[in-house]
C-alpha cells in the first residue's frame, strides 16, 4: 500500500519597502518581523512572540502609505508593494503621546528600555501635572462600572495603589499596570485555561482583576506565574524580587542565571535560575522552549525553596506546598497534578 505524503508548499514572499529599503520577506510575516530583518527596532510593551497580538499599547504603531491611521506593527501583515515608515513625524508624535500618557499615570520605574524611549521621543510626563495621590486599598477595586467621578484639575490621574501582598509567591503592584492583557492572555486562551484573572470595569477605571476582586488565595489562580514571566512592568512579581527590592539588595548586576532541568516531574522543562549572593531570587524559562514556551507550573517556578532551607522540614512541607510555603493549604500539589497547572497546554 503507497502512503502519499503531503508536503508543505513553500510561503510565496512578499516585496515591500520599510523606511526606503527594500525587503523580501514570507507571506503572512508581520511588520515587525519585517522591520527586525532590517535590524530596525520598533518599541513595544503588549506583544511577546508566544501570545496572540492585543494590539493595546500602541507603541508600535507605524505609518503606512494611503492608510488612513497608524497601524500596529506587531499585528499587520505585509502586502507587495507596501511602503512603510518607522520613523516619520507622524508616528513620533504618536508614540511620544502614548509614552506621555503612561508615563503621568503609571509607575513605569521597573519598565526595561522605557527610559530611553523617553527621552528618544523626547516625551514630558510631568506637563500633566504632578501625579495625583495613590487610591486607598481596595479603591479602585470597588469602583462600579460606567460611573466616573469628575477628574481634578490639580493633578494628573494615575492608576496608584498599594501594593497587593497576599500569598508568599507573588505580588501585585497595580500602580505598574499598564493593561497590556499579556497576563489576561497567558493565564487564558493562550496557555493556562485558568481565566482567574480578567479586565474589569472601562475607561480609565479598568483595572486587571480576581473574579469578585477577591485575594488570590480565595481566587480560580493555580499560581503558574505564568503571568508574571510576561507582565513587562514589573506589576506582577515574585516577592523574593519584591522584598529585595524594598530592602534595596535587588542587584541584577550581580546576578547569573543557571539553566537546569526541572526536578518534580518527567515533563521535562528547562529553568533558568537567576541566583544573587548564592540564592535563588527567581526563575524563568525560556521563550523560544519547545516544551515549555516560557510556561511553567507551580513547581517549578516557585519549588525551589528547599535548596535555601538548611533545616529540618515536617514531612510533605508542612501545608503541601511546592517548597513547603506557598498561599493555600494542599493546592500545589494539584496545581501540577491537575492539568489546569502544568503551563503546557
Amino acid at each position: 500500500m503507497t502512503h502519499l505524503v503531503e508536503i508543505a508548499r513553500p510561503k510565496r514572499t512578499v516585496e515591500l519597502t520599510i523606511d526606503g529599503q527594500t525587503v523580501r520577506v514570507p507571506e503572512g510575516t508581520t511588520i515587525l518581523d519585517a522591520c527586525k530583518t532590517l535590524g530596525t527596532n520598533i518599541p513595544t510593551l503588549c506583544y511577546l512572540e508566544t501570545l496572540h497580538p492585543v494590539n493595546v499599547c500602541r507603541v508600535c504603531v507605524v505609518e503606512v502609505q494611503n492608510a488612513r491611521v497608524l497601524v500596529p506593527a506587531c499585528s499587520r501583515t505585509v502586502e507587495p508593494d507596501m511602503v512603510v515608515s518607522t520613523d516619520s513625524e507622524r508616528v513620533r508624535h504618536s508614540r511620544k503621546m502614548v509614552l506621555e500618557f503612561l508615563a503621568s499615570s503609571v509607575d513605569l520605574s521597573t519598565t526595561p528600555d522605557v527610559d530611553g524611549w523617553l527621552a528618544s521621543y523626547d516625551c514630558k510626563p510631568e506637563r500633566y501635572g504632578p501625579p495625583a495621590p495613590d487610591e486607598a486599598a481596595g479603591e479602585r477595586d470597588a469602583l462600579p462600572t460606567g460611573h466616573h467621578a469628575p477628574p481634578n484639575a490639580e493633578y494628573a490621574a494615575t492608576v496608584g495603589q498599594p501594593v497587593k501582598v497576599d500569598n508568599d509567591l507573588y505580588v501585585r503592584d497595580y500602580g505598574k499596570c499598564i493593561l497590556c492583557y499579556k497576563c489576561v492572555e497567558g493565564c487564558g486562551t493562550d496557555y493556562q485555561n485558568t481565566f482567574a484573572i480578567a479586565v474589569a470595569g472601562r475607561g480609565f477605571d479598568a483595572r486587571i482583576s480576581t473574579e469578585f476582586a477577591v485575594e488570590l488565595p480565595k481566587s480560580a489562580c493555580v499560581y503558574c506565574g505564568n503571568c508574571i514571566a510576561v507582565c513587562p512592568t514589573g506589576a506582577l512579581m515574585f516577592k523574593s524580587e519584591f522584598d529585595r527590592r524594598e530592602a534595596g539588595t535587588w542587584d541584577e548586576s550581580k546576578q547569573t542565571q543557571v539553566s537546569t532541568i526541572c526536578p518534580y516531574c518527567g515533563v521535562g522543562c528547562t529553568l533558568e535560575l537567576h541566583v544573587q549572593d548564592n540564592e535563588i531570587v527567581r526563575v524563568t524559562s525560556p521563550l523560544d522552549h519547545d516544551i515549555t514556551r516560557g510556561n511553567l507550573c507551580i513547581k517549578g517556578r516557585f519549588g525551589w525553596r528547599f535548596v535555601q532551607n538548611r533545616g529540618p522540614r515536617p514531612m510533605g512541607g508542612g501545608n503541601g506546598q511546592a517548597g513547603g510555603s506557598a498561599p493555600r493549604g494542599g493546592e500545589a500539589g494539584g496545581a501540577g497534578g491537575n492539568g489546569a497547572g502544568d503551563g503546557h497546554g
